[in-house]
């Protein structure tokens, strides 16, 4: 298993994660390749079940075929009703972290404690409306907090104004807690947006659409990580 530890932030410089759910997947292999040599830290991907968020995407076979062929980390984020039935063949494979929605059907705490008996990381994510302070009694069982920027289901939406206050209060109550979580944000993250989040306190960023449906995907990755990092 694979420590996101390692990728920590050095003297400012925040880690980028491009999601795949942005990428042409008739070249991903060739995608990811560049993004990897490009300097992203992990590999995030989004998989949805047309329940839980309007829209399907993947399967557990599309972290199979990445598994062994990139040095990234796989960050899995489940937009999924009953995560518990999802967990284990993604971890079968190959995902290094599994992040779970709280506001899924499942028990919360059921599945982060599925999740780290099988020898992953775990992540916790919020939708937009959702109050931070019901992360509070599961932050022992959390490695890392999502924050959604946008209504989780489609890639390229716009960063929600309100984000940056929401993000602001998961990292206090992060501070609060006394734990090393990461906090990661996710959707509409760009060269422009990408400042606002970690200002507000994030460690990691989410980009798809800005990264892959760029002209050249290589340079709007260090255009993102290098503005993020100028805070």
């Amino acid at each position: 298993m694979k420590n996101i530890s390692k990728f920590k932030p050095v003297n400012g410089k925040i880690s980028i994660a491009p999601s795949i759910l942005s990428a042409d997947l008739f070249q991903l292999g060739k995608d990811v390749c560049a993004v990897e040599q490009a300097g992203a830290d992990w590999l995030h991907v989004d998989i949805m079940d047309g329940h839980f968020v309007p829209n399907l995407s993947f399967g557990p076979s599309i972290v199979s075929s990445l598994k062994g062929k990139t040095n990234l980390p796989l960050d899995v984020h489940l937009m999924v009703e009953h995560p518990l039935h999802f967990i284990e063949p993604f971890a079968k494979a190959g995902a290094d972290l599994l992040t779970v929605h709280i506001e899924a059907k499942d028990d919360a705490l059921t599945a982060l404690k599925a999740i780290r008996q099988l020898g992953l990381q775990t992540g916790l994510s919020v939708k937009p409306d959702t109050d931070p302070k019901t992360l509070a009694p599961l932050l022992e069982w959390t490695d890392l907090i999502l924050v959604m920027s946008v209504y989780p289901g489609f890639g390229g939406q716009h960063f929600l104004p309100t984000a940056p206050e929401q993000i602001r209060q998961v990292r206090q109550l992060i501070a609060s807690s006394g734990r090393p979580i990461w906090l990661e944000v996710d959707g509409g993250i760009n060269e422009q947006t990408a400042p606002l989040a970690t200002r507000a306190g994030a460690d990691a960023l989410v980009a798809g659409s800005a990264i892959f449906n760029a002209a050249d995907p290589v340079v709007a990755l260090r255009n993102i990580k290098q503005a993020a990092s100028e805070i």
